[in-house]
């Protein structure tokens, strides 16, 4: 199908629960063995304010996990460094999700990902069936800027040559979308209905 005389003909999508899942506190529990020591780790680590300095690429994994460990009883240090290792191992596809992405590739639209996360982001994303996929992708803690931040989805369609009124973004966090809207984009707040997003496709397309 050729795009050139539609609207949006790029569609961007996030990471972290949209195309693989986050969370946190179930991630912490797969590495404890009661709720209480899952709600301490969770605490420490995903729920830190740290973890954003991580994803803005401020600072780095091993700051993050002496933090954690100042944070936490001693007893909960081996299971902090195996969290620290494997975690992304926990991370879900989101199929129907990544299933569009392939569908609308195939239908001609570029495909793209912008993700806050840190360095460690092939450890999860790779895991997610679009990205072969994919056209490009911009990472927060390479380039140092984080959604919400207008200037990030600037630099993803100068990086890339897109024009961002024909960018569809779509995320999970309804900040980020407005700072998508603010550099020019359009946006989609996704709450897990793929068949919504996939009408918005449609209709901007």
């Amino acid at each position: 199908m050729d795009r050139s005389a539609h609207t949006v003909r790029n569609v961007i999508f996030d990471m972290g629960n949209v195309l693989m899942t986050f969370d946190g506190p179930a991630f912490a529990a797969q590495f404890t063995d009661t709720s209480e020591d899952a709600a301490l780790l969770q605490r420490a680590l995903f729920g830190s304010t740290m973890w954003s300095l991580l994803d803005s690429g401020t600072i780095g994994h091993e700051t993050m996990a002496r933090y954690a460990r100042a944070h936490l009883p001693e007893r909960l240090h081996p299971n902090l460094a195996a969290c620290i290792a494997r975690w992304p191992e926990c991370s879900r596809p989101l199929e129907e999700v990544n299933e569009l992405g392939i569908r609308l590739k195939r239908e001609g639209y570029g495909i793209y990902v912008l993700t806050n996360a840190n360095t460690r982001v092939m450890e999860q994303l790779g895991h997610a069936p679009v990205l072969p996929f994919v056209d490009g992708y911009l990472v927060s803690a390479q380039e140092r800027l984080m959604k919400p931040d207008p200037a990030i989805f600037r630099l993803l369609c100068e990086r890339f040559g897109l024009t961002p009124a024909e960018c569809l973004f779509v995320d999970d966090n309804a900040d980020n979308c407005e700072g998508a809207r603010v550099a020019g984009l359009h946006a989609f707040h996704f709450t897990g209905d793929v068949a919504a997003l996939a009408r918005e496709v449609e209709a901007l397309g």
